[in-house]
C-alpha cells in the first residue's frame, strides 16, 4: 500500500479504511502467533525450520548480532533505538527478495521462557521473528512447550 509522498495531503476520500487495516493486520499478527505456538506444541523447535533459509538466516544473525543471547529476555529499548533499527533493517534488507513479507508486523516473546501474553510479547518485523525464533530453536529454547503438551 502506498500513501504517496511524505507530506502529501490525503484525500479522505481516496484513502483506504486504516482501522480496517489495523483490524486486518491484528487478526494475521494472531494467526501467525497461534500457529507458530500450536506448531512448537507439535513438534520440538530444535527440530522445526521456520524457512528453507534457516541456516543462512542463523549464521547472517550470529555474524551481525554476536552479543545477542537467544536465553535472555530482550532488550526492547535497545533493538528498537536509532541504532538498533538501523542494525535490523540493515540485516532484514538481505531477505527482501528472499522471504515473503520479510518487513510485516508480527507478535514475538520476549523471552523464550514464558507463553505469548500481554506482558511477554512485543512487537517486531517478521525477519527479527524468524531470526530470533530460529536461534532459540537451536538452542533447544523453546522445546519445553512440546513437553508441556505432552506431559499426562
Amino acid at each position: 500500500m502506498s500513501l504517496g509522498q511524505a507530506g502529501a495531503s490525503l484525500d479522505p476520500d481516496q484513502a483506504e479504511n486504516f482501522e480496517d487495516m489495523e483490524k486486518q493486520f491484528a487478526v494475521k499478527a494472531v494467526q501467525q502467533m497461534t500457529t507458530y505456538w500450536a506448531i512448537l506444541e507439535k513438534m520440538k523447535g530444535s527440530q522445526l525450520r521456520l524457512t528453507k533459509l534457516d541456516d543462512e538466516i542463523y549464521d547472517h544473525f550470529k555474524k551481525d548480532f554476536p552479543e545477542f543471547d537467544p536465553a535472555e529476555t530482550i532488550n526492547e529499548d535497545t533493538m528498537k533505538s536509532k541504532e538498533g533499527k538501523e542494525r535490523w533493517r540493515n540485516f532484514m534488507m538481505a531477505y527482501e527478495k528472499k522471504i515473503d513479507d520479510y518487513n510485516f508486523g508480527t507478535m514475538l516473546r520476549a523471552n523464550p521462557k514464558f507463553e505469548y501474553g500481554e506482558k511477554e510479547t512485543i512487537f517486531a518485523m517478521r525477519m527479527q521473528f524468524y531470526a530470533i525464533e530460529i536461534a532459540r530453536n537451536r538452542q533447544g529454547l523453546n522445546d519445553w512447550v512440546y513437553a508441556q503438551a505432552h506431559t499426562t
